[in-house]
């Protein structure tokens, strides 16, 4: 196996019983890093000090990392024109941070006999939101709401 000692430096390739009299010698652990590299790979470290620092950069990777939500948007059947711009607008600033949008279109009452009317709003949406989204779930009536869902359109347009 290929030997690394606590510096980063590289000693060279030596059988185990080698290494593992190396590393007690200097009153440190043999640790494989790579047991699937040929030869594997073997570092001589404090193992208290090497675990801590591992995860402590695990800890920093989490922190590091931005989870992505479903948002969701609601809005009734009658929603005027400006009141739904800005929902859109909402909508889109959701998208251009990385994150899916579930669009809900809720019914009430007797609005549930007009289930074309819905569709035909989602249908404007989808449209309104045009390039900026592309449509993941198509839209669908469960039980008093219209959902569907939409995500960014990751697609690359080349400038000719």
């Amino acid at each position: 196996m290929r030997i690394i000692d606590e510096g980063g430096n590289q000693i060279g390739v030596l059988s185990r019983d080698e290494a593992l009299q190396m590393a007690s010698d200097q009153e440190l652990d043999l640790v494989e890093i790579s047991p699937d590299a040929n030869p594997p790979v073997a570092k001589i470290v404090d193992w208290g000090k090497f675990n801590y620092q591992r995860t402590k950069q695990l800890q920093k990777n989490k922190r590091s990392t931005k989870s992505l939500d479903v948002k969701q948007m609601r809005f009734g059947l009658k929603i005027g024109d400006h009141d739904l711009g800005v929902k859109l607008n909402k909508v889109s600033n959701f998208l251009e941070a990385g994150h899916k949008v579930k669009l809900v279109i809720f019914y009430r009452g007797r609005e549930l006999a007009h289930k074309d009317i819905g569709f035909q709003l989602a249908a404007k949406v989808i449209d309104i939101l045009g390039d900026k989204a592309v449509v993941e779930q198509e839209p669908q009536l469960s039980g008093k709401q219209l959902i569907f869902v939409v995500r960014r359109n990751n697609a690359k347009t080349k400038n000719s």
